[in-house]
């Protein structure tokens, strides 16, 4: 279902074209558009020394704490100042790695003052054994200035592999409530109430609760940033698979309605040329948000120990390949039919009547089509996690 923002935008769209002229809709259209464009995602995350917060930025990043431009880690504080990573695959979303509170340089008192609290979106608190005084301070400051915060307790797997080998009748489920038990407890003494704390393995990222954690971000986040949220999280369980592919969905009306504009033009070859720029630029899009890049197969396959060309054998849609201009348009030729274009451009020759048929014409097909590979790519990604995971068990 689309989101508040979206719905209006749809409705002055509709008034605009209804009470106004089409120029004023187009402008409407190109406004919104640029809007979603351009917005950015800064997520603020802290913790003391050794709580793992920049192998936590360098996963959610899909990045290994030695790849390059990775944060750097240690034994040691790393971060002595507030730092911005940038996502490698989309640069409107920065994890920023900020210094521990409580440090000599970052008083409680002045923290958020020191690392521009307005800056970020929302703040993840990390912990790899049980949170501090200063973190519940942290907590609470944040939520008297209305933004959201969560708690991630980091290392769960070493957490779990420790306990398994110390006791003969070890349940993990079991293991994994008491853990959360005991750190919500701690932030309840500490007068937090109603805390939610996420046990996470910043190298085991499909176990535990990472995808819950990023179910509940995006449910607290404003409807035009969840968009970008789901562009950017690593494709590592089946459950976000489904979410990218919702909210992808969701999104489609707006590169159609840009293609039903263009159509409207009686410039020979200029909405074909321009369904080829959207269809182009929208399928690289799902392309990477789902994993499939050889990249991001790469470091599946380092991860889960099932080798790249294995992962590759599960895909079975065309699109997997460089996505570029000739394979886009010898995919709509295929999938269209080349008389769907003719017919676009010959009926935007006829005013009026001819220019709306037009657009709606190639609002539809454009639609149709980007729906299609979607369904493709989200398939051939959940393909790949199901080979993956079944190896990971």
């Amino acid at each position: 279902m689309a989101g508040e923002d979206e719905m209006k935008a749809v409705r002055q769209i509709e008034e605009a074209l209804e009470n106004e002229s089409l120029s004023s809709a187009a402008g409407k259209i190109q406004e919104y558009l640029k809007k979603i464009k351009d917005v950015k995602l800064n997520i603020a995350i802290t913790g003391e020394s050794g709580s793992g917060k920049s192998t936590f930025i360098n996963a959610l990043r899909g990045l290994g704490d030695e790849e390059e431009y990775s944060a750097p880690t240690g034994v040691v504080e790393t971060t002595q100042k507030t730092t911005p990573y940038q996502h490698p695959k989309h640069p409107n979303v920065q994890m920023w790695d900020l210094p521990g509170i409580g440090t000599p340089n970052f008083k409680p008192e002045t923290y958020l003052q020191q690392v521009e609290f307005e800056r970020y979106d929302f703040f993840i608190i990390v912990s790899s054994d049980r949170f501090r005084v200063n973190d519940v301070n942290l907590a609470v400051k944040i939520q008297e200035m209305k933004k959201s915060f969560y708690f991630v307790r980091s290392k769960i797997d070493g957490t779990i592999n420790a306990e398994q080998e110390r006791k003969k009748n070890f349940n993990q489920d079991e293991t994994l409530e008491n853990i959360r038990k005991n750190c919500v407890e701690g932030l309840r003494d500490h007068g937090l109430e109603s805390p939610q704390v996420f046990l996470i393995s910043s190298f085991k990222l499909p176990l535990y609760d990472f995808p819950k954690l990023v179910e509940t971000m995006e449910k607290e986040l404003p409807d035009h940033k969840r968009h970008v949220l789901m562009l950017a999280i690593p494709n590592i369980s089946l459950k976000i698979n489904q979410r990218k592919k919702e909210t992808f969905q969701a999104n489609i009306w707006r590169s159609a309605l840009a293609s039903a504009y263009v159509a409207v033009i009686p410039i020979p070859g200029l909405s074909i040329a321009v369904d080829i720029v959207i269809l182009v630029r929208e399928i690289r899009m799902y392309y990477q948000a789902f994993g499939l890049d050889n990249e991001s197969l790469q470091s599946l396959a380092y991860r889960t120990k099932v080798s790249v060309e294995d992962l590759k054998a599960v895909l079975k849609s065309p699109l997997n390949k460089e996505i570029n201009k000739d394979v886009i348009i010898n995919m709509t030729t295929k999938i269209a039919g080349a008389s769907i274009i003719l017919a676009e451009y010959f009926l935007s020759t006829i005013p009026v009547l001819g220019s709306m048929a037009a657009g709606g014409m190639s609002y539809g097909t454009t639609y149709y089509l980007l729906k299609r590979c979607l369904d493709e790519l989200a398939e051939d990604a959940q393909n790949v996690l199901m080979k993956a995971l079944k190896a990971d068990e």
